[in-house]
This record gives structure tokens, sequence and C-alpha cells, in this order.
């Protein structure tokens, strides 16, 4: 037998949605000599007649009722019900729906929404609900009283039919809500459906030439769309987007393009004027992987923002890091909380953690390397992901190839895309300047003054004096970090030829400031190799627990060298990796004797 079916009027019901023959929940509202009065809803009574009254009420005590009749005058008959099995099943109002892109032609009418609830956030006074629909997002508000939680039944990702008055209120639309329920669900099924049937269409990506001529690129296109569509559907659901990178110039080149993509898609997407900072955060890592405590930051952030405001649980994206097995610790506690993962990179990558993404862009998957930097592939991305912003990031290709020391083709196409407005010098000073400030910046994104820095700030009299300063200090910094360290530098010739040179940058370069031990090796290389052209050099800058490579010349494979190194070193406690030919790797401090030894002796036995 199947259980009876009992239906809850929703607040903006009328009459017009009461059946007569079916049976209706409701409240006990007040008694007569002749009967009990019931209310179906604040707008609708009827009457039980004393003969059809089973059991003893008092006021405000629920009631089961069936409609027996419905008078011309707009009385209603009930009778008391009293089923011991029944499912409730939610009525809304016979309402035309309407899309949330079209109320800003409905200021001031009632509309009835129906859409999937992406943020709930209790304020001071009302409940603010953002909803999605097929069309677009938007706020809506409901009032019980001050700081209260309106309709606590409304769950994060429900799907709800609202009808309210839509109001403009600081220039935002806003619907001040009268009713909301939570359908049942078949109806639940059939507009999520259509959600995200639009979504998927609304999030593909447009079919748009990259900047540049590129077999590579080409080659990486389905990938590359792909995470483009899950950053189009992040947006377009109102789900926050965590975008992890290296804190270098390439790294930031990528991310930024993103950023500038996303935020500008979040306010078309209807956000609201602030949505740009709750819905999107850009944090610079140290290293160029994704660490515990990259992780353990973003996942607190995370809960906090989904107690406190109501938010989705966010998506993560990695950028210039992400590829490599010392992501696998953190990428298992994105998995124990379903946070969808993303990666953007030109390590060279270990196959293991692509169990753990949704998207993986990476060249080395279609035959490139790591001269396609993070900064082409993320400006490309960005394009795919908005394209009005392709005349305020197609520069940043230019810098990001120039800071990573490409050497691919594309580095010169990209630096002829914009000659005319900037010239290879410009792009080396606004790369130096980048790994300047972020140095000082530390885990900060530096968002507004990182925007000056690459004249993205709409004031390009600001960006020259910015850039032309930093780049004065960066250099006056690097300049007394050589005078330090070049008369300490050990150099040998190893079996196979390479020029070996060592610098301790620990006991002989300033420590806590600029330029850190890896980019004073980088600099101590690059002069070495002026003197030594067309000869295979390597360059080792060591700490205590630490060593970063440098090389021109020889075939290294770095993230090999480090998983010999961990297995024939025991209790070395060796990591690390990076590129095949630029990398670092870490070690207890005890051993490092042992570590720089067999890392030498494996330099020296590498092809050149």
């Amino acid at each position: 037998m199947e259980d009876m079916i009992v239906y809850r009027l929703g607040e903006s019901c009328d009459l017009e949605e009461v059946e007569e023959g079916k049976t209706y929940l409701g409240w006990v509202q007040g008694f007569a000599p002749f009967g009990i009065f019931v209310q179906l809803n604040n707008r609708i009574k009827g009457l039980v007649h004393k003969s059809n009254v089973k059991m003893q009420h008092s006021e405000r005590d629920p009631i089961i009722v069936r409609v027996i009749q419905i008078r011309s005058n707009g009385n209603i008959d009930l009778e008391e019900v009293t089923p011991t099995v029944y499912q409730t099943r939610n009525v809304t109002k016979k309402t035309a729906g309407v899309l949330l892109s079209n109320i800003g032609k409905k200021i001031g009418r009632t509309v009835m929404i129906e859409g999937e609830i992406a943020q709930i956030k209790q304020t001071s006074g009302p409940t603010i609900f953002t909803i999605v629909d097929e069309s677009s997002t938007g706020n809506a508000a409901a009032f019980i009283e001050a700081g209260v939680r309106a309709y606590p039944e409304v769950e994060l990702g429900d799907i709800v039919a609202l009808t309210g008055e839509v109001m403009q209120r600081n220039n935002q639309l806003q619907i001040e809500v009268a009713s909301m329920m939570v359908l049942e669900s078949e109806d639940a099924a059939r507009v999520r459906e259509r959600i995200d049937a639009a979504l998927d269409e609304r999030a593909e990506p447009p079919d748009i030439p990259f900047l540049v001529e590129s077999e590579v690129l080409e080659a990486l296109r389905p990938q590359m769309r792909q995470v483009a569509r899950e950053i189009r559907k992040a947006v377009l659901t109102s789900r926050p987007i965590i975008l992890r990178h290296h804190a270098d110039a390439d790294g930031i080149c990528a991310a930024v393009a993103i950023e500038q993509a996303v935020t500008s898609l979040i306010r078309e997407s209807g956000g609201d004027f602030d949505a740009e900072y709750f819905l999107f955060k850009r944090s610079p890592s140290k290293a160029p992987f994704y660490e515990i405590e990259d992780v353990t930051r973003d996942l607190d952030f995370a809960l906090k923002d989904h107690a406190r405001y109501g938010q989705k649980m966010p998506m993560i994206l990695l950028m210039d890091n992400g590829s490599t097995d010392e992501d696998i610790p953190s990428l298992k506690v994105t998995r124990i909380y379903d946070l969808p993962v993303m990666v953007v990179d030109h390590h060279h990558p270990d196959r293991s953690v692509d169990e753990y993404l949704i998207g993986h862009v990476n060249p080395y998957h279609v035959g490139g390397d790591y001269g396609i930097t993070a900064g082409m592939l993320g400006t490309e991305i960005a394009r795919l992901v908005n394209p009005v912003v392709e005349d305020q990031i197609r520069h940043l290709p230019a810098i990001a190839a120039v800071g990573d020391r490409s050497e691919a083709p594309e580095r010169d196409r990209y630096l002829a895309l914009v000659a005319s407005e900037y010239s290879e010098d410009d792009c080396r000073d606004i790369a130096l300047a980048l790994d300047y400030e972020q140095f000082w910046l530390r885990f900060s994104d530096g968002r507004e003054i990182v925007k000056d820095i690459l004249n993205l700030g709409g004031d390009p009299v600001r960006h020259e004096k910015l850039v032309d300063l930093l780049v004065e200090e960066a250099n006056r910094a690097i300049e007394e970090q050589m005078e330090a360290i070049m008369p300490h530098i050990e150099s040998r010739v190893l079996p196979n030829g390479v020029h070996l040179f060592m610098l301790d940058v620990e006991l002989f370069a300033h420590r806590f400031t600029f330029p850190p031990p890896g980019k004073t090796a980088g600099e101590v290389h690059d002069r070495l190799i002026r003197d030594l052209p067309g000869e295979p050099v390597v360059t080792l800058g060591f700490g205590p627990d630490f060593v970063v490579l440098r090389s021109r010349g020889v075939m290294m494979n770095i993230p090999r060298m480090v998983r010999e190194l961990r297995t024939e070193i025991v209790g070395g406690g060796v990591s690390g990796g990076g590129h095949l030919v630029v990398g670092s790797i870490k070690f207890v401090e005890g051993m490092r004797d042992a570590v720089l030894e067999s890392l030498i002796q494996k330099i020296g036995e590498a092809p050149i």
C-alpha cells in the first residue's frame, strides 16, 4: 500500500493552489462552537466542522486535513485525517518562473526563481542566499528578525523555488524573499538537469586561436580547454577558487593571467561587488610544489569560510607546481575533503599525481619541455576562460619566458607579439621586479602591487616608476651579494669535462635578504657561463640541508637523481626536484657531505 501524500503549501500560495480531495498539513488557528479553524499557510484558512474533528487540539498544534469542498465564496470545508504513515510534498505558487538574468527588467515586481543554493550568509540583519540558475547568479534576502537564520531547513546545494520582490540596493539587484521551499526529489531533479545542461553550455570555452603558433600548445589544447571549462563552471556556480602558484616571475604571470580572467568573469556573472575577493584567492608557494604548509593554510581558510559565510568548498588550481611526487601528501589531504584539484605546470611530471586531479596541463605530456613556461600556459588558458582580458595580459608570456630563461621557439614569438610595447629588456626588468617584490611579500599575494608591476593597474606612469625603483634596488642587492660570495667559489673539472662551481650560501652570502639562495646561485651561474662560452657548466649553491642546481650543456635528470639519492643514502632524508636540469634538493644536515659527494659523482657521469 502506498503512503498517503500530504501537501505543504508555500507561503506565497493562494486559493488556486488548493485542490478538493487533497490532504494538507496545517496548524490550528482557533476554536469556535461549531469547529476548528485551520491555517494551511498564512494566507489560507479553512474550517473543520466539529463532526469531522478526530483528536483533541491546542492552538498552534499541527493538524492534517483533507479538503472536502471549496465554496464559491472562498470558504474551505475540511475534515481531519490521522494517517499513520505519509509523505509530505511541497506546493509552490503557480507562477511563471523568471530567469535570474532577466530580473533587472522586473524591479518592483514579484518573481519566482528556481535554482541551486550556492551560499548562505547570515548577516546581522537578513539571511542572504546566493542562488544559481541556468542563466546567472543572484542574491535573495530573507528576514525573520535581526541576525536570525531564515529558512533553517534550506541547506547549501539544495534546489529551491523562491518567490519575492525584485529590489535594487546599493546598485545591486536583490530579491526580497516572500517564500522559499526546497523542491522534492522529482522537481529538484528536473531543475538540476536543466541547470546542469545550461551550465555545460555556458562553461564551454570559446574556440579561438592561440596568441602564437606552437605545435606543443596545439597538442595541449584539449587539456587546456578542460581546465578552462572547469574554471568557468566554478565561477558560474559560485564555487570559490584557490590558486596556488610558485612565487617567481613565471608562476606570478601564470596566476595573474588567470586572476584577471576569473575576477572579470565573476563581475560579468552577477556576483556581489566584493565577490571577486571572497570567491577567488591567489596564494604564492615558496617551494615549486604544493607543500603541507600550503594545503593546511588553504584548508583552514576554506573550512572557516564554509562555516562562517556558507560558501561551498573550493576548487584548487596549482600553477607552476603540482606535477611531482612531492605534491602527493598534500593532494591526499584534498581528496579527504573532496576538493577538486587541477594542475598547470611545466616541471617534469610524475604519473602518480594524475589520480588526484580532474585536469592536468603539462608540456611533457605531449613531447614538449619546460621551455613552454607556466606563464605561457596560464595566459592562453585565461583567454579561454574569458577572452575579454586578452589585451590586458598578452604581454605576460613574454615576461614569463624571459624571467624563466626559456629557450623554446615560443619565447621569441611571444616577445615579437608585444615588441612595440615591451622590449626584451623591459620584460627582463619586470620579471626581476616581480621576483624582488615577491621576496618581501612572502606569503601575501600583493594583488594590487603586482598589478602595478605588470602594468595592469591602469596607471602606466606609476608602473614605469615602480619597476625602475624595484629593479634598481634588486640590482643593488644582487651586486652586494655577488661581491660577498664570488671570492669564495670553489671550482673543479669533473671526469666528463663538466666545469663544476660550488658556493656555500650559508657561510658566504647574506642571509634573510634578497637575493635568496636559489636566485643567488642563478646569478653566479649566469656570470660564470659568460666566461666559459660553449663549455658544460654546473653550479651548486648549498647550505646546511639543501642544494640548488643550475646547469648548461649537461644532460641531467634532477628528479631521477633525487630518487636515486633517496634510495642510495640511507638516513639522508633526501627530497626535492624541479626541471630536468634546474632544481633543488633537501636532506638532513648531518648527511650533507654524503649527499653532495654522491650528487657530484652523478653529475660527473652525466652525458654532455
